[in-house]
């Protein structure tokens, strides 16, 4: 049984309530965190593709592409993907395109996301609208699944 249904969550996946690329982030992580991420990444067999400003590189370690603009580009499931930004080890910032991810399948799909990367971490997943705000949506750890996060929570 799917975590969400598309028919009670379809206005958190709309680009014009939420932005076309709403902010997804871990918060409270550390360097070995990011270095989880990587080895998730990798162990996982996801599609994916490193860069910084003089172009594309093999995927290091997450000591060092931890505050070097960088880019991580990963592709979960095909059609669907996710744009990590290593910018610091005390949170994992990461978008998600709303326009690739329509219906049940784009709920399901994120779903399967923020499940492997909370169980992964150990932490919860959240999804707020882009630019910031309220999360939206979150991988809660003690319920093992994700779920939508009521308004004044």
């Amino acid at each position: 049984m799917p975590d969400l249904r598309w028919a009670e969550v379809r206005d958190l996946f709309d680009p014009g309530v939420m932005g076309a690329l709403p902010d997804g982030y871990v918060p409270g992580t550390r360097q070995e965190d990011w270095q989880a991420l990587l080895d998730l990444v990798v162990s996982r067999g996801w599609p994916h593709s490193y860069a910084e400003d003089a172009g594309p590189l093999p995927l290091p370690a997450a000591a060092a592409v931890l505050g070097a603009g960088g880019l991580l580009r990963v592709w979960p499931e095909p059609g669907f993907q996710v744009n990590f930004w290593p910018i610091e080890a005390g949170t994992i910032d990461f978008d998600i395109d709303l326009r690739e991810l329509r219906g049940q399948r784009g709920v399901d799909a994120v779903c399967r996301l923020f499940a492997a990367l909370g169980r992964h971490l150990g932490k919860p997943v959240l999804l707020a609208p882009e630019g910031g705000g309220r999360p939206v949506l979150a991988f809660d750890v003690a319920a093992d699944r994700v779920v939508a996060v009521a308004a004044g929570t």
